[in-house]
């Protein structure tokens, strides 16, 4: 096993990213100069109020819509709640359809309403992660409020059919969520190409800082206020705003659609990985071999628990995760590649890579160098690895 310790590969950026040089430059000035608080009338809160709606401006340009139907929160989990939450208090239908592989911040809200009276549905997934179609339009009737599917899960990376899904949805009245907390940056997003009602991102994904997030609402669309307080976001959601951290998520979404020229590298380094890291005996990619996030891997090795792999990565001075950042204190198996079909015992030893634009050929040349050799470590202890007799 290589033990280059001076090497410093990170490939967890579906975890987090670091923040860019540019997305700081264009916070600096809103902590030391532009610092008004925006509800404020006179010169420096005005100042402070037109940075928020230039920002609003350039986000919606970005997606595809107007200022006004630009939300900022403090997260994706909270852009999720608001949606979920927000989209049925305000309907008289009681039944939301989503999938068993969102993330904990869609499930966990839906499991709360359901207990409240709501009716859920938690569609299946097909062994590639995506979601069934002909389920969904099975589920729908005229009691449906709401359909919440991710546009590509933050684990196993596999894409969704959104645009076909909100179809389906309107079709009976219902609204269309779409989680796009880890798509966002990564591939291109027009509201009105998907047909969405509602939109979550969040800003520490793609090279802004942690804490702030964003939601887009169709105009129209009826959505009840999240956070009770001053007349902040239409008066949807109290709180002075975070004037520097908009600023950087504005920023931040700019860069990265300018980054989306590097997909075609990223994919190519993405397949390099699957390809040589799947010629380890007793692995197997898990989601889409293609329809699947330029720089997402995730691989499970069989006989081996992902916890080993990631701790003897970080000696080797890699970053990679097992299951999602979100949960990854738990000793439960990944829900996501259970729903896929993946035995429990499997699931365990699962490992996802996610690269980003920052990442290199000498980067994945090293983990596909270092990789093997802590996978048969480990192997070579565990006393269920076919030939270990103990």
């Amino acid at each position: 096993m290589a033990n280059d310790t001076k090497r410093f590969v990170y490939a967890d950026n579906a975890a987090t990213t670091p923040v860019a040089p540019e997305v700081i430059k264009e916070m600096q000035p809103y902590f030391e100069e532009c610092w008004g608080n925006p509800s404020s009338i006179y010169r420096k809160g005005l100042e402070a109020k037109r940075a928020i709606n230039g920002a609003r401006e350039r986000i919606a340009n970005i997606l595809g819509c107007t200022a006004k139907e630009i939300f900022f929160t403090s997260c994706g989990s909270e852009s999720d709640n608001w949606a979920i939450k927000g989209a049925v208090a305000l309907s008289k239908k009681k039944h939301i359809i989503t999938t068993k592989i969102e993330h904990p911040a869609v499930l966990q809200t839906v499991a709360k309403l359901e207990k409240q009276g709501y009716r859920v549905t938690r569609l299946d997934v097909d062994n590639y992660g995506v979601v069934r179609l002909d389920q969904l339009e099975a589920a729908l009737d005229e009691d449906t409020a709401l359909v919440a599917i991710m546009a590509a899960n933050n684990e196993i990376g596999t894409l969704q059919p959104i645009a076909e899904a909100a179809k389906l949805a309107h079709r009976v009245g219902a609204l269309m969520f779409t989680d796009a907390v880890q798509a966002m940056g990564a591939l291109p997003l027009r509201v009105d190409e998907l047909g969405v009602d509602l939109l979550s991102f969040s800003g520490h994904k793609l090279n802004a800082p942690k804490g702030i997030g964003g939601l887009y609402v169709r105009r129209g669309v009826r959505i009840d206020r999240f956070v009770d307080g001053g007349g902040q976001e239409s008066g949807r959601r109290g709180g002075t705003e975070n004037v520097p951290y908009i600023m950087g998520l504005a920023k931040a979404m700019e860069l990265a659609q300018e980054k989306m020229a590097d997909n075609a590298r990223l994919i190519t380094l993405r397949d390099r990985l699957v390809r040589e890291l799947t010629k380890i005996p007793y692995s197997h990619l898990n989601g889409h071999p293609t329809e699947r996030l330029p720089g997402n891997v995730n691989i499970t090795f069989q006989y081996i628990e992902g916890e080993g792999m990631l701790l003897l990565l970080d000696q080797a001075g890699i970053c990679v995760s097992t299951g999602s950042a979100c949960s990854s204190a738990s000793l439960e198996p990944s829900h996501v590649l259970v729903a896929c079909g993946v035995p429990i015992e499997d699931a365990h030893g699962s490992l996802r890579i996610s690269l980003g634009h920052q990442n290199t050929e000498e980067d994945v040349d090293y983990i596909i160098q270092t990789l093997p050799g802590i996978v048969q470590r480990l192997r070579d202890m565990s006393p269920i690895y076919p030939g270990n007799e103990f």
